[in-house]
């Protein structure tokens, strides 16, 4: 499938940290966005054709692996990964122009980041009551459309550009090095390998048995196969039936990585294949353009060998 997607549902509403991850993507900014309130209707939306990529977040560095995301992806749907972006994540203190730190009385936020800022309200709002809401950015646009005296919101920086917000306080979460991981699906299409490439696969046993896990990971331990992510989840079958999800550095399209594949496809009760995609993280482009270069001249010398042939 072509990155050039003409249409990208996203975890919504606007403003969101998921938004601002797709925006990072120059590529997918000449798509039509459309928000979609929960991550469920975004992989729908793909599933049905309704759209061509969904866009959605599926891990954090402090509260972990987005469930909603991957039981979602294990056990409803059909998609393959495109691609990942990670996003580091600063949250602010927004509020209507005029209001001052001192006369804040409520602090509207969803859940998890009210709780990744426990301290820094503890600290200067100690007075101030926390209020749920359905996300980030949905609290930056009820502060932003109540006019209510005292309102305060934590949320991404755009949203308080989106909903006429100042910024009161800036990065108030409690731990620095905070990121999230995005990814891009799509009903069908594998991209091509780069060199630094990740595979998610979902690996189902024929039954509990000791040693289970231990063979499975046996397999990459084999082959030198690095994992970066080994989690368990419920399959949802039974009481203490699990299913393991897997990351791995790599590409189907490595032989070696296909073989191990292989092995696990003929020896488990099932393998899901959810994507070879390229890997994000640091100097990922720079890992890519040394990778190419070096099968090239691995190309030319294995062609210099096979012209002897004979």
């Amino acid at each position: 499938m072509s990155n050039r997607a003409t249409s990208i549902a996203f975890f919504g509403p606007e403003g969101t940290f998921t938004e601002e991850a797709l925006l990072t993507e120059p590529d997918y900014r000449e798509a039509a966005f459309e928000a979609r309130s929960t991550i469920a209707d975004v992989l729908e939306a793909v599933h049905s054709g309704e759209v061509a990529l969904g866009f959605v977040p599926v891990e954090n560095a402090i509260d972990g692996t987005v469930r909603d995301t991957l039981d979602a992806l294990v056990m409803d749907f059909d998609l393959l990964i495109q691609r990942e972006v990670v996003l580091d994540i600063h949250l602010h203190l927004m509020a209507a122009p005029g209001t001052e730190l001192a006369r804040v009385r409520r602090v509207l936020s969803f859940p998890v980041a009210l709780a990744q800022c426990r301290k820094y309200l503890a600290s200067h709002l100690p007075e101030a009551t926390p209020v749920a809401a359905n996300s980030t950015a949905e609290a930056a646009r009820q502060v932003g459309g109540s006019g209510t005296p005292g309102d305060a919101a934590i949320a991404p920086r755009l949203a308080a550009k989106l909903y006429g917000l100042s910024v009161l306080a800036e990065d108030v979460e409690d731990y620095i090095g905070n990121q999230t991981r995005f990814i891009a699906v799509s009903r069908a299409g594998i991209p091509p390998p780069t060199g630094h490439d990740r595979t998610s696969i979902v690996c189902f046993q024929r039954s509990d048995r000791p040693g289970s896990l231990h063979g499975i990971l046996g397999q990459f331990a084999a082959r030198n196969i690095n994992l970066t992510k080994v989690e368990s989840r419920p399959t949802k079958r039974g009481l203490g039936d699990y299913c393991f999800v897997i990351d791995l550095d790599g590409h189907v399209a490595d032989e070696i990585v296909a073989d191990c594949l292989r092995t696990l496809h003929a020896e488990l009760a099932g393998v899901k294949f959810l994507g070879s995609y390229p890997a994000a993280g640091d100097h990922a482009r720079a890992r890519r353009r040394r990778a190419g270069d070096a099968w090239k001249q691995a190309d030319a010398w294995l062609a210099g060998l096979r012209d002897q042939i004979g």
